[in-house]
């Protein structure tokens, strides 16, 4: 396929050419025994459309139907009781096939004592390389040789922040990711992903997550990529291309993705997990869609899942103006839309609309979904439905089109297997280590500065690293245990290594555990932490400097998926007795660096008052101690940018940059402004970037338009800014925010050198969504802003004829 991009190509045109790529051996000689070897589905060198429609003709509805089913906590109906993938067992309970094994890395449907792995399944560990190429090629062997049609089982692994697996690369949190502004970087990050995913057996990534953030007591803000729906399109589409790379079909070490969640997500009623998003279709077409319909568009999207929430009393996988309408017909979506975990039960459960597995399968597959997950439990009644006509056929067919072309898009057919040798050679190798390191340095935002960073190892003695997350390091939301996890204090002692002393003391315990699957979060109790407090003062009594480790860990900020695991907050300030121990090390006169790990946007405004230094670091991975090392000492100058605002108070919620000019009006005794705005980022050195200047004159509505804008750093030391231009439409037939992002650079630059940075822009950017929900641009004032974040730019306007 060489250069040829789905841009200068049609979807259509891409599928009958796919196959054309001989990249794949012939099938495998254990295929052989099957009878018909001369079936057009066999064929590696037809269209993968023919192909398709081969193979569904030769299906019986059970074996339809059974290819849109998927087991996670049903995997004891395919496996002994050790973990072993069973074939007499999977025949017996599966005769028909299984369309979809959930995460075969974990040991599901196995008793297992604690492991206390934070963000790994609460009862026990999770397989190795070796073991997980084992248990995926039992199960493909089974597919292959002991179904009728020896279809292969699509294999969805989690992705957030590298392949959520036992000893795999762990990078920086998805949040912290966005904060690099560095869509390169990003690239490479889930190329590392996808390439230990496949090598273990699996072709499908839960990932990305393209949900807009809008509310920070949302627990799941930490796996996404901001409150801005540019900024998440670009970094989500950089993620895109390394987990699938440019073209279909996928490379042998590529994995399709899955887009998550549609949508609404982001802004929950109260700011709790899966409430309703009132939102309106013009709010929704206006932030919440574009990074969806720009995936779909750009970038070949195969998989999308939809959220739980509802969204005009209807829930995601009961809507079909959301599914069918809009992702299906308006965008042409030709990949599977798979149901979020539960989702379709919880139409009965949690929403309560439903009364019965029946009426949730029926609403669901005609709503768009076709694949039902985690676990096959509506959807088996699929058969009956049909018998009772009150489900086609044809919406069976059309389901199950779109799940076998994500099989031959991967390229399942001819060969379906892993090597565990070579699982194991890739998995955290040297170069996934040094990216994961570089990432981290990229993704940590200095917030402020009085002069305190870098520190100077040669004016320090003794330095004390005081937390319990210097020692215990977070990661975050859907991770795992790496081979190697470096602490800040690790970190800090391998750069002081025949320079100074370093010393610890665990300050102040958040929690009583932090995994992130265990339901229970227990905090711990005053008197504790009063007395590590006071031994963490008597540390700092003879060091130079203090590191301060605080912010919050797997369970102060998580996913809220039941009434017993919750994960959402009312409070967004440091939870527990933190504030107690900044205050005492502030108190003790010596220098403090604060360093954030966290999971949600965290209001800290007595610390932005009263400490030198801080330093957002979100959760930075398994190189979290070298990473953090590199900026505190100046081996690194810092240059990442907040992909949220930071309101000061929870009153303040929803917050968001981009918002409507009869906002924030203001509040009683309060301000109105945030503690640190979208985009903001403080660096070791100082830039100066002009307004924007537009190329040319007499411009049109229908014109691309040159806009440069200069950056010069008139600091002492070479470091990284982001050239951030935003757009206003400053008269229009409907009210518009007050700006929006519309492009963005990092560059480095060395001191004194000054770059102009050159944006195009298109017709689209200056378009907007109007009362009967058309897309266009209308002629008009328009304001062009750039700067290094959202509040400090310089406009200049212009005017579209």
């Amino acid at each position: 396929m060489g250069a040829i991009t789905k841009q200068a190509l049609g979807f259509g045109v891409i599928l009958g050419l796919l196959t054309a790529v001989s990249a794949y051996p012939t099938i495998a000689a254990d295929q052989q025994s099957l009878s018909d070897q001369q079936a057009v589905y066999r064929n590696a060198d037809a269209p993968i459309e023919d192909r398709v429609e081969d193979l569904l003709a030769r299906m019986t509805l059970e074996e339809k139907v059974a290819q849109m089913l998927t087991i996670w906590e049903q995997k004891e109906k395919v496996q002994t009781p050790q973990g072993d993938f069973d074939p007499v067992k999977a025949s017996k309970s599966f005769p028909n096939g299984i369309g979809m094994i959930a995460r075969p890395s974990d040991f599901r449907g196995v008793s297992q004592s604690n492991s206390g792995a934070a963000g790994a399944a609460a009862e026990g560990r999770n397989r190795t390389a070796r073991e997980t190429v084992e248990y995926v090629n039992a199960a493909q062997r089974w597919a292959v040789n002991q179904t009728r049609l020896g279809i292969p089982i699509l294999m969805h692994e989690e992705g957030l922040h590298g392949y959520v697996a036992r000893g795999a690369t762990s990078f920086p949190q998805a949040i912290a990711l966005a904060s690099t502004w560095d869509k390169q970087l990003v690239e490479q990050v889930y190329t590392v992903a996808s390439r230990e995913m496949r090598s273990r057996g699996a072709q499908l990534a839960l990932s990305p997550v393209v949900d807009i953030a809008r509310d920070a007591r949302w627990g799941r803000i930490e796996e996404t990529y901001g409150e801005d729906p540019y900024l998440v399109s670009e970094i989500g589409l950089a993620a895109i291309r390394g987990f699938q790379g440019p073209t279909l079909p996928l490379a042998d070490d590529k994995v399709l993705v899955t887009l998550k969640h549609m949508t609404g997500h982001g802004q929950p009623e109260s700011g709790t997990n899966v409430a309703p998003a009132e939102l309106s279709e013009h709010t929704l077409r206006t932030y919440f869609f574009p990074p969806f319909e720009r995936a779909v568009k750009e970038a070949n999207v195969m998989s999308v899942m939809p959220s739980y929430n509802e969204i005009g009393a209807i829930p995601s996988h009961a809507n079909g103006w959301l599914l069918n309408d809009i992702l299906k017909k308006e965008w042409g979506f030709k990949g599977a839309v798979v149901s979020d975990y539960f989702a379709i039960r919880e139409m009965i459960t949690r929403h309560q609309m439903l009364e019965d597995a029946e009426q949730a399968a029926e609403r669901a597959i005609k709503a768009g979904v076709d694949n039902e997950m985690a676990d096959a439990d509506a959807f088996l009644t699929l058969p009956e439905l049909v018998k009772q006509g009150r489900v086609e056929e044809k919406l069976i067919d059309e389901a199950v089109r779109r799940i076998l072309r994500l099989k031959f898009i991967a390229g399942m057919f001819e060969n379906p297997y892993a090597d565990a040798d070579y699982a194991e050679q890739i998995e955290a190798n040297d170069e996934a280590v040094a990216l994961a390191r570089e990432s981290a340095r990229k993704s940590m935002v200095l917030l402020k500065n009085d002069g305190l960073l870098p520190l100077a190892a040669n004016d320090i003695s003794k330095l004390l690293v005081v937390g319990t997350h210097g020692r215990d390091t977070p990661l975050g939301g859907y991770s795992d245990v790496p081979r190697k996890v470096v602490s800040v204090l690790e970190g800090i002692e391998n750069a002081a290594q025949g320079k100074f002393d370093v010393v610890y003391s665990e300050g102040v315990r958040i929690t009583k555990s932090r995994v992130w699957a265990a339901d229970p979060v227990d905090q711990v109790p005053e008197a504790e932490n009063r007395k590590l407090i006071a031994d963490a003062v008597k540390a700092a009594e003879d060091v130079d400097v203090i590191v301060m480790v605080i912010g919050g860990n797997e369970q102060t900020s998580r996913e809220a998926w039941a009434t017993n695991h919750l994960g959402d907050r009312s409070d967004i300030t440091l939870v527990g007795q933190q504030m107690d121990l900044a205050r005492a090390m502030l108190a003790t006169g010596k220098p403090v660096v604060t360093l954030l790990l966290n999971g949600r946007p965290l209001s800290i405004t007595e610390l932005n008052e009263t400490a030198p230094a801080i330093i957002e670091g979100w959760y930075l991975g398994q190189e979290t101690g070298n990473a953090v090392a590199d900026i505190v000492f100046g081996k690194y100058n810092p240059g990442g940018k907040m992909p949220v605002t930071v309101a000061q108070n929870v009153g303040q919620l929803p917050y968001f940059y981009n918002h409507k000019p009869q906002a924030r009006r203001g509040y009683l005794f309060e301000t109105k402004e945030a503690l640190y705005p979208f985009g903001f980022g403080l660096s070791y050195t100082d830039f100066a970037i002009s307004a924007p200047k537009i190329v040319g004159d007499g411009h049109k509505v229908s014109d691309d338009m040159t806009v440069e804008v200069s950056v010069t750093n008139t600091g002492a030391v070479a470091g990284d800014e982001v050239v951030q231009l935003y757009l206003r439409d400053m008269h229009a037939s409907v009210t518009t925010p007050v700006k929006q992002l519309v492009r963005f650079e990092r560059v480095n630059l060395q001191p004194g050198e000054k770059r102009t940075v050159r944006f195009t822009l298109k017709p689209t950017d200056f378009s907007l969504w109007n009362d009967r929900m058309q897309r266009v641009v209308e002629p008009g004032k328009f304001s062009l802003m750039a700067g290094g974040n959202s509040r400090d730019v310089k406009s200049t306007e212009l005017e579209l004829k």
